[in-house]
């Protein structure tokens, strides 16, 4: 990209992130707009083909205007810099910046705003997730089935994975197949609870979770080193829990009940 304007928008994000020194950026979904754009080939649909080649794997919305909202430039800057994209702001604000496009628009302001937050180690433990749940009902699939599709659906992602017994028409057993996950999860895992369930429907819904944030720290025991979650709460320890796999490979090594090797972490602790 050699057009100057471009080369503006770049230098001038490098610019100022560089300046603000800042540890993390977050965005919400990038909008894309609609309508069509026109290109070196000629009138393309929005997003653009180098916008649309840029974005993926990167949650996006359209719709919101009739015109190109995101430039292959701009969304190349968010792509390379954006650590999250979430659609809650659960941080608090310090500063606001804005900038204004040329284009007048009736639909929206054409307008870039931008935050700068600064937390501090006296802010709350835990921290807001903002996550969507899958769920359906299934009374016809053989229950050998579901340790399978449990081992696929957390190998893609999946956050938490349950099932809760119920009673369906005509009184028959039946169990809801519940699925946790991050929103930009949402189509991978859908596609494999078609493709390994005889469910023909799901249903979809946001959820928050709250989430106590986690520090994984090592152990050296005498059987060897253990991974430790561990989750504060007001500046006090309230959980620690060895890791499982951990304990399992050094109870196998030592032939030792896993007991054992939990209860000498846990004494070290």
């Amino acid at each position: 990209v050699g057009a100057l304007d471009s080369i503006a928008d770049i230098v001038g994000a490098a610019i100022c992130l560089d300046y603000l020194k800042v540890d993390k950026v977050m965005s919400s979904p990038i909008q894309l707009g609609g309508g069509t754009v026109k290109c070196a080939h000629g009138i393309m649909p929005v997003p653009a083909p180098a916008t649309a080649l840029i974005v993926e794997g990167i949650p996006v919305k359209t719709g919101l205007v009739q015109h190109e909202a995101t430039t292959p430039t701009g969304a190349a800057i968010l792509v390379a810099t954006v650590n999250e994209f979430s659609e809650t702001l659960n941080f608090s604000v310090s500063k606001t910046g804005y900038g204004i496009g040329q284009r007048d628009v009736s639909e929206v302001p054409n307008v870039l705003r931008v935050f700068l937050s600064e937390t501090s180690n006296d802010e709350n433990d835990w921290e807001l997730v903002a996550s969507t749940v899958l769920e359906c009902n299934i009374d016809d699939m053989n229950p050998e089935h579901y340790d399978f599709l449990f081992k696929l659906l957390f190998e893609a992602g999946a956050s938490d994975v349950w099932l809760t017994p119920i009673i369906m028409k005509k009184m028959r057993p039946a169990n809801t197949l519940s699925v946790l996950s991050n929103n930009d999860l949402t189509d991978k895992l859908k596609t494999i609870v078609f493709e390994h369930t005889t469910t023909l429907g799901i249903r979809q819904y946001k959820v928050e979770k709250t989430m106590l944030k986690r520090e994984l720290v090592s152990v050296s025991t005498q059987y060897g080193a253990v991974k430790v979650k561990v989750c504060r709460l007001n500046g006090r320890v309230i959980s620690s829990k060895p890791e499982n796999s951990d304990c399992e490979r050094l109870a196998k090594l030592h032939k030792l009940p896993i007991s054992i090797i939990e209860n000498e972490v846990i004494k070290l602790l």
